[in-house]
């Protein structure tokens, strides 16, 4: 007797960040970047308040490039609310991040001022990160 085919439902996992970044590790746009050491998430407010923090602490001299995006929904149910009845509204958005991933570029201002700003800007992102130059920077 034939079975009927079972339908496998397509579920959305937050899933494990793993790896090193194969794409974005390297300066692509200014001379100054911001690379990640570990593998996670950043929110959009952490985005936000590191790229002010980098304009802020610059002057608003020079440029800032931002190489990521938060392109992932999360959701969350509200608290003490029974289980099921569906998938939870919209909390916020986050970017998935590998180690190794230029996360913040800067062209235009010294190097102390580039590292100063930059260092401001790692101190509002969720894992450590390194201040890295560009290999054919002249002094």
């Amino acid at each position: 007797m034939l079975q009927p085919k079972r339908v496998k439902y397509r579920k959305m996992f937050k899933g494990k960040v793993k790896g090193v970044a194969q794409r974005g590790a390297e300066l692509s746009f200014g001379s100054f970047g911001l690379k990640t050491l570990e593998s996670g998430w950043i929110t959009n407010r952490q985005i936000e308040s590191a790229r002010i923090a980098v304009t802020r602490s610059m002057k608003r001299e020079g440029k800032v490039w931002i190489n990521i995006f938060p392109d992932k929904p999360i959701t969350r149910k509200p608290a003490e609310v029974r289980m099921g009845k569906g998938k939870g509204a919209l909390d916020h958005w986050v970017a998935v991040v590998n180690a190794g991933r230029i996360l913040f570029e800067t062209e235009g201002v010294s190097i102390e001022v580039a590292k100063e700003s930059l260092r401001l800007a790692a101190q509002k992102l969720p894992f450590p990160t390194k201040f890295v130059v560009r290999r054919d920077y002249a002094q």
